[in-house]
């Protein structure tokens, strides 16, 4: 008889490798897609996964107790991490499948910005690193729209070569 309950898979009160009497090990069970969805080793200790539509690992489980969470957008890049130790993470991609944004719980955070090429131009995060290869604009002023700003006479502006 199968027993699911909080973290742990038992026949009554055995893991599937022991319930079924497995001799050799690893002990691993596909689903149809070929996705290992169970495996367990010789001294007991098994590692159950879940998987989308998709085939993204989704979930992960440990007879230890331990898990991981993801989460996945349409185009296969993770957007949100979970772990049973608390810590998380979270993703957000741009069109051409480029991060953009990252944050997780220990209050770190990153942003880029990308240009038309694909090369990333701009980098920011929460320690105050940033990285500018934007490129500028260029500013062009007569001598006397300079003299205006710098509240000078245009007599007092010399131009060395």
């Amino acid at each position: 008889m199968l027993v699911k309950s909080e973290s742990k898979i038992k026949f009554m009160n055995q893991t599937i490798a022991q319930f079924l009497n497995i001799k050799d090990f690893p002990f691993i069970i596909n689903d149809k897609n070929g996705n290992m969805i169970y495996n367990e080793n010789s001294c007991g200790f098994w590692n159950k996964r879940e998987y989308d539509a998709q085939g993204n690992q989704i979930y992960v489980e440990r007879s230890t107790g331990i898990w991981d969470k993801h989460e996945y957008d349409a185009q296969g890049n993770e957007i949100y991490y979970e772990s049973s130790y608390g810590y998380w993470s979270r993703h957000e991609y741009d069109a051409q499948g480029k991060k953009i944004y990252y944050e997780n719980s220990n209050g770190y955070w990153s942003k880029c910005e990308y240009d038309a090429q694909g090369d990333q131009n701009y980098f920011e995060n929460s320690e105050g690193i940033i990285v500018d290869k934007r490129p500028k604009p260029v500013i062009e002023m007569t001598l006397q729209e300079i003299a205006d700003k710098l509240g000078m006479d245009v007599s007092q502006i010399r131009i060395k070569d």
